[in-house]
């Protein structure tokens, strides 16, 4: 388990590497072999050559994974004057869960709709199972309420961005078949406003209820003939 994690950490540090690449212009192929798909409606999207995803039976959504930007808590402290409206490592977990399980229930609630995809809860070495594996990476909270006492207020243009790394898989090899690479900005509105729990959740939701729409939608097509063929 504990080797499980390590490639994944590795993975995810790979990926965010070239999310900062397709900032500019993505390369024609990810550092795993696959290939960019052109004109794709979903952020960036790498697919491996000839892979198929109409012949499985049932479909896997992993745990989301969220990870803040490199260095993200260091900037935040050394930024902040007061002590007490410091960042904690506590609250630091506790955003990173409630992203994670908000994450979670939009992406099922997505796959639930009518009609609804065959979602299994065990899917390790599962023969004919797609699995999904999503992550928000390079987390970016540009003012957190970290509820200290006071009324200090903290004013910014944005709210920040985080990036959806998806990676779509089979639940026999673990061979991942496709990778899409969404980053997104909250709050851009160009004027200054109160950046707290509270928006920074909305905006949040937001994007997550995007991103749980364009998966169903990105999902739909690519099972298209085999769902309508049941």
């Amino acid at each position: 388990m504990r080797y499980a994690r390590t490639l994944r950490a590795l993975s995810l540090a790979a990926v965010a590497g070239l999310v900062a690449a397709c900032s500019t212009t993505p390369p024609p192929q990810s550092y795993d072999g696959l290939v960019l798909v052109p004109n794709a409606r979903f952020g960036t999207v790498y697919k491996r050559p000839d892979a198929d995803l109409t012949g499985y039976e049932a479909y896997g959504l992993a745990k989301c994974e969220v990870a803040f930007r490199k260095n993200w808590m260091r900037d935040q402290n050394n930024s902040s004057v007061d002590l007490s409206s410091r960042v904690t490592q506590k609250e630091v977990d506790a955003i990173r869960d409630r992203l994670s399980d908000a994450c979670d229930r939009y992406f099922r609630e997505a796959l639930e709709q009518a009609p609804p995809y065959q979602l299994v809860e065990s899917f390790n070495d599962g023969e004919q199972v797609l699995v999904l594996r999503p992550a928000i990476i390079n987390l970016d909270i540009a003012a957190p309420d970290t509820g200290s006492a006071g009324r200090q207020r903290s004013y910014t243009t944005e709210a920040g961005q985080m990036t959806l790394l998806l990676e779509v898989l089979d639940g026999t090899t673990g061979e991942i078949l496709v990778r899409v690479i969404d980053p997104r900005t909250a709050g851009d509105s160009y004027r200054m406003q109160w950046t707290n729990s509270v928006t920074n959740q909305a905006d949040a939701r937001r994007i997550l209820g995007r991103w749980a729409s364009q998966l169903r939608e990105g999902l739909d097509e690519a099972t298209a003939g085999a769902r309508t063929s049941e």
